[in-house]
């Protein structure tokens, strides 16, 4: 019984701390949105540069109206 109770009161104190060691944002409100900000846009950096890497940044040069090939 004794066991029991000192693994459940163990499991509890684990469960309480879990999460990151070293937390990954400030305390600090404001530097804290300015880290999320800065983050969100190095992500939609990324993107930019997975579309110029892979070429698909490039015009179209299929025609704005699409036509029949055959006879019509």
């Amino acid at each position: 019984m004794r066991r029991f109770i000192t693994a459940a009161l163990l499991g509890l104190a684990l469960t309480t701390s879990v999460g990151c060691f070293i937390p990954a944002y400030d305390a600090d409100p404001a530097v804290r949105a300015r880290q999320l900000i800065y983050q969100s846009e190095d992500l939609r950096n990324l993107r930019e540069e997975w579309h110029r890497f892979w070429f698909l940044d490039q015009p179209s040069h299929l025609n704005p109206v699409r036509t029949h090939g055959g006879i019509l």
